[in-house]
């Protein structure tokens, strides 16, 4: 607090803004415990809600995966929103491991479904499934579920899904939502046009300069994201915050950089 009030705070990479934050366990079907993270704004109900399903966890992927660790530590206090994330099994990060191990988009159906089962049980409104990589597929293999609203997908590399998973979210007309980076590793905006020219409503938004990993775009990805989940809340979000602030600790995955894992072959969905 400055001597006239509130000090001003840029917003930046490692900024926590005010939230309830509550560590949660989400129980799947097939008897496995899964941790994660609920954030909800501190003064009033929730908007809509986030449930965020990570990249690739063989290559890092993991529910602090930048993003959605912004999309937790910002959009409760700058845009009124939920945002749930977790580990689907075998995925560890600071907030610990899931139980199970890895089964290529098989198995992770039963996260999928544990993630919606806990929003819905909590009264959450509005659920939207935003998937990144490996979690775009999981959203578009396993989301279309009745309580969830619609979906976006950000870097879709559309590995594991096939085309008659897109023809569900077709016939559905479920809001679906791709982002794709100008200069993504897998699928760039004009292949990305027509892979997604199956889902006659689906919205492909190319961004820019973008790359598969989002780095240095974050801002930019949150701000289309609450444009669509909360169309109410203006956009761009705020840069700044006038209030309390945190720092997050930013040395805590300095191991799952892009290079400790470029020896690391990316799976292949199972036969």
């Amino acid at each position: 607090m400055g001597e006239n009030g509130p000090v001003t705070t840029a917003i930046r990479a490692n900024s926590i803004l005010p939230a309830h934050r509550e560590d949660i366990e989400l129980h799947t079907a097939d008897g496995l415990t899964l941790v994660g993270e609920l954030a909800r704004p501190l003064d009033r109900d929730p908007v809509a809600t986030l449930v965020c399903l990570h990249p690739l966890p063989t290559h890092g992927g993991m529910m602090d995966s930048h993003v959605f660790r912004k999309a937790a530590w910002r959009l409760p206090a700058l845009a009124g929103i939920a945002v749930l994330r977790f580990n689907t099994r075998g995925t560890s990060s600071v907030r610990g491991t899931s139980e199970g191990e890895f089964s290529a988009a098989v198995d992770e159906k039963y996260d999928v479904a544990a993630a919606i089962e806990y929003a819905e049980f909590a009264d959450l409104p509005d659920i939207w499934l935003v998937g990144w990589s490996f979690g775009t597929d999981l959203t578009l293999m396993h989301g279309h579920d009745p309580a969830v609203r619609g979906a976006i997908l950000l870097s879709p590399p559309l590995r594991f899904s096939e085309p008659a998973h897109l023809d569900v979210w077709a016939g559905s007309g479920k809001p679906l939502t791709a982002i794709i980076p100008e200069f993504d590793d897998y699928l760039r905006p004009a292949e990305a046009a027509e892979r997604f020219a199956a889902v006659p409503h689906a919205e492909v938004v190319p961004v820019p300069g973008g790359k598969h990993l989002w780095v240095g775009d974050a801002e930019t990805v949150l701000d289309e994201i609450v444009h669509r989940v909360a169309p109410d809340v203006p956009v761009p979000l705020p840069r700044t915050w006038d209030g309390p602030i945190e720092q997050g600790d930013m040395n805590a995955y300095a191991d799952r950089t892009v290079a400790a894992f470029a020896d690391v072959e990316v799976p292949k969905p199972l036969a």
